[in-house]
């Protein structure tokens, strides 16, 4: 006996070595398998069929051979099993072929009754798949049929070896080499093994064998083969998802919970409960499925999975099933996002009280109160109409509404549910400029139009050419984003940087919703055609002496190199300044020079640039720079001049006290350091004398003749035009002035009159001094052209003063006589205190014009209150019923 056990172990390493040399492992298939063992004693809970023989031999020889006697197809009990093994094969619903490890005197018909097989011993349907995350090996056992008697001590191991390529195995495995798993118990009577697998060794054969131990009998698989990456089996899909198309179908969506490393394909089973129910069975390798014919009030039940597309594979668990019930009415689209000017259209299928309405009778309102004109239906087919709105309007927002409800309404009714309408302006301006070092370009846009759709992104998308511009931009395929921020001007900003001068982006934004993209008109920029150049340098401002004019000055930048133009801007120094503008078209040109109206006052000027040819912007003004006040020319002329004499004119000798007033800036041009007092006598001759900056001179007259002029002097020299003033005696007893009034128009101004005499002498103008008698201020005096008769004194007069009104006439050949007049003309003072009275008289009779008003209305009320306090309301009196007493109320 021990020697027939040695050759039976003999016979069996033999078998196992020609088995694995020539790859006769058992291949696992992506679809589940069967597993039949032999047991070597039947007992009550193992059945045999008829023409089996009980007589087994255990491999290892580790049992005693039992009585042969037959059984009959109730089976009998045996004890004492213990130690033994037994060799299992394969069989499957697609392959009746067995494979076997038993040796001669265990061989099974392969062609026996499937039925009998399922009940040959410990029989199991087996599945092994690779986990959807690409991490675990798993196979699944689970009994054929449920066994009557109790394996709690059922235990069930796997052992395998992983190997690169099945080619490379070696002739005969180690025992060793294999690692053994302990398979759990996940259900009842079902167990699974699970072996880790790295995603680099997808590709690789393992090798295994299952063995399952039981009250001492061990079942043994024989040897499996399998690449994990042929048994993959993917997670369920997930976000399984049923929508209606703009077209009117019915979209399936979902998508796979984990990414493979290989394209799937999908099953997906639907059905619909409608007037007709329609059931549906289909394999599509897209994410998606379009079921024609959905019609509103419809229930729609599907479920999706998954399976590798090219090659061998495992179909993965069904997804949870998905409901999804129609409304009573259809749009399609639902809701629908167009920009301005576009022409969009809606469709419809009303089902009302499980009635269909038919295309013809259906109506078309906008908001519910505006009905859309007929001209704008179509009728596409007995149950769907629908409408086109041409030539679209950008959306108003009313209150939170930012869109425009579309209603599909029967000639009786409208359902509540509508098709929302939004309508962007999307015609955005993104204007750029590039730095004036040619660095950098930044561009910006508004999105005001935009900012009232709830939900939306912006995003500014761009193409680079590599050179210029096309004639008309268009959308490129082809594009990248741009991030831009919210500056806070409301306006968003885009640094490109660096950038290519010469190349041209074509930039566009593109608005992201739910409901769809769009996409504004293109445009085209080339960076070195919108070029913001530095400003100018070095920028000064200067009167030029003895010319008179304001010069700027300034330096060209550095960048662009292109030919630039010039832009100066100038004026009066002040917080509110009034620009003048001047243009230098000479590109080589770095000054200008322009005639201001003020020499002496401080102007500032500025200057800009920007690119002759005109492509690009203006750069920034410059910093101003700002003049200093100096002296640019001589004094346009002397002060004016009048004397005052103290004494006798007809004296030899006479004090004159010389007086002038002083230069304005405009005539010093621009200020005076000195005056020189200039006298000519016809015996003395010709002398002057320096009086600094005073503006009086004493000085003793002597001759009969004596002229003086007094000249103002600054840096640059003395004034060349200078009032003359000659004192003579006897020209100072000329009278030619006949008369002379002064008549006061208010307390400011007083208008003088008078008439000349007929003369010889030659008049230059008149000196008018006036001063107040009743006070010792001295007097004052102004230059009175000479072909004036009447002229306006402002100063400050009170008419109950005496006021002394002087007119000189001044000659050529010196100062004549005076006519003096010592108080207002008489006439024109009673007139003014007439005036006076009438002034008071007038504000007093219109006070008491008022009070008497009021007095009058106060006493109406009162009168009126008294009148009816002891009348009773004709509302309570049973004879004044349905009398008017409205009507006389107005008698008081």
């Amino acid at each position: 006996m021990i020697y027939q056990n040695f050759y039976v172990i003999f016979l069996y390493l033999g078998c196992l070595y020609v088995i694995t040399a020539f790859n006769l492992a058992y291949p696992i298939n992506p679809w589940k398998f069967k597993l039949f063992c032999m047991p070597p004693n039947i007992t009550n809970c193992i059945l045999l069929p008829d023409g089996i023989s009980k007589d087994t031999s255990n491999v290892s020889g580790d049992y005693e051979a039992t009585d042969g006697a037959g059984f009959n197809s109730s089976g009998i009990y045996i004890s004492n099993v213990s130690n033994t093994t037994v060799h299992c094969y394969f069989g499957s619903e697609q392959d009746k072929n067995c494979s076997s490890g038993v040796d001669n005197n265990e061989a099974v018909d392969p062609t026996a009754n499937s039925s009998a097989l399922q009940k040959l011993g410990a029989n199991w349907n087996i599945q092994c798949w690779m986990k959807g995350d690409l991490t675990l090996f798993i196979c699944s056992l689970e009994p054929l049929f449920k066994n009557p008697c109790k394996n709690d001590d059922l235990k069930v191991n796997l052992s395998y070896i992983l190997h690169g390529v099945i080619e490379e195995l070696p002739v005969v495995p180690q025992t060793d080499s294999f690692q053994a798993v302990q398979c759990s118990c996940r259900a009842k009577e079902c167990w699974e093994c699970h072996v880790p697998v790295s995603t680099a060794k997808l590709n690789s054969t393992l090798l295994m064998y299952l063995k399952m131990t039981s009250s001492g009998v061990t079942f043994q698989s024989p040897l499996m083969s399998v690449q994990p990456i042929n048994v993959v089996k993917p997670d369920p899909p997930v976000g399984l998802h049923m929508e209606v198309t703009d077209d009117g179908n019915l979209k399936i969506s979902w998508y796979s919970s984990i990414s493979v490393p290989f394209p799937l394909q999908y099953q997906v089973k639907y059905s619909e409960n409608s007037t007709v129910i329609r059931e549906g069975n289909e394999v599509v390798s897209a994410t998606s499925l379009l079921v024609d014919g959905v019609l509103p009030g419809s229930s729609y039940e599907a479920q999706v999975r998954g399976r590798r597309l090219d090659g061998p594979g495992v179909w993965s668990d069904w997804s949870s099933p998905r409901v999804f019930i129609t409304q009573d009415v259809l749009y399609f689209p639902a809701k629908l996002l167009t920009s301005a000017g576009s022409n969009v259209s809606f469709q419809c299928v009303y089902k009302h009280a499980d009635q269909f309405v038919s295309s013809a009778k259906i109506v078309w309102w906008m908001n519910l109160a505006e009905k859309i004109p007929q001209g704008q239906y179509t009728v596409v087919s007995d149950l769907v109409s629908k409408v086109t709105f041409p030539n679209a309007k950008a959306t108003k927002r009313r209150g939170k509404f930012t869109y425009d409800a579309v209603y599909c309404c029967s000639e009786q009714e409208c359902h509540h549910r509508y098709a929302e309408l939004h309508v962007l302006d999307v015609n955005i301006n993104i204007s750029c400029e590039t730095d004036g070092y040619l660095t950098k370009m930044t561009c910006r846009w508004s999105a005001n139009p935009i900012r009232s759709l709830v939900g939306n992104s912006l995003q500014l998308r761009y193409h680079r050419s590599s050179l210029y511009c096309s004639d008309s931009p268009s959308i490129h395929t082809v594009s990248e984003p741009k991030d831009c921020y919210l500056q806070k001007d409301g306006f968003y900003e885009c640094v490109f940087q660096p950038i290519f001068l010469l190349s041209g982006y074509t930039m566009w934004i593109r608005v992201n919703h739910s409901l769809g993209s769009l996409n504004s008109p293109p445009t085209c920029v080339v960076p070195d055609s919108v070029v913001r150049p530095l400003p100018p340098s070095s920028v000064k401002a200067e009167m030029t002496v003895n010319i008179g004019l304001l010069k700027v000055s300034w330096e060209k930048p550095l960048f662009p190199e292109n030919s630039l133009l010039f832009q100066i801007r100038y004026g009066l120094s002040g917080k509110e300044m009034q620009w003048k503008m001047h243009e230098v078209h000479d590109a080589k040109s770095k000054s200008a020079s322009l005639p201001v109206p003020d020499l002496c006052a401080v102007y500032a000027a500025q200057v800009r640039c920007r690119r002759l040819d005109g492509l690009g912007y203006w750069s920034n003004w410059s910093k101003p720079a700002y003049t200093a006040i100096v002296d640019v020319k001589v004094p346009k002329r002397g002060p004016e001049l009048w004397r005052v004499i103290n004494g006798d004119v007809t004296k030899k000798e006479t004090n004159v006290t010389l007086l002038w007033k002083p230069l304005t800036k405009n005539d010093s041009l621009c200020s005076v350091r000195r005056y020189v007092v200039k006298h000519c006598t016809s015996h003395n001759g010709t002398w002057s004398e320096d009086v600094g900056n005073h503006t009086q001179l004493t000085f003793l007259w002597t001759e009969q003749l004596h002229t003086v002029s007094v000249l103002a002097i600054n840096s640059i020299g003395a004034s060349s035009a200078n009032f003359n003033l000659t004192l003579s005696r006897p020209v100072s007893k000329v009278n030619i002035v006949q008369s002379l009034s002064a008549y006061p128009l208010n307390s400011s101004c007083v208008i003088l009159s008078w008439m000349l005499s007929p003369n010889d002498y030659n008049l230059m103008y008149f000196i008018m001094e006036w001063k107040n008698l009743n006070e010792e201020d001295e007097s004052k005096w102004l230059r009175i052209p000479s072909n004036v008769k009447k002229y306006y004194i402002h100063d400050y007069f009170i008419p109950i003063e005496k006021y002394q009104f002087s007119l000189y006439p001044i000659f050529v050949e010196g100062v004549g006589k005076p006519k003096i007049i010592n108080s207002f003309t008489q006439d024109d003072i009673n007139r003014h205190q007439n005036d006076a009275g009438l002034f008071v008289i007038v504000p007093i009779i219109i006070s008491s014009s008022v009070l008497l008003l009021g007095t009058l209305l106060i006493s109406h009320q009162r009168m009126k209150r008294l009148f009816w306090e002891d009348v009773p309301n004709p509302k309570n009196c049973s004879w004044a019923q349905g009398l008017n007493f409205q009507k006389r109320t107005d008698i008081l």
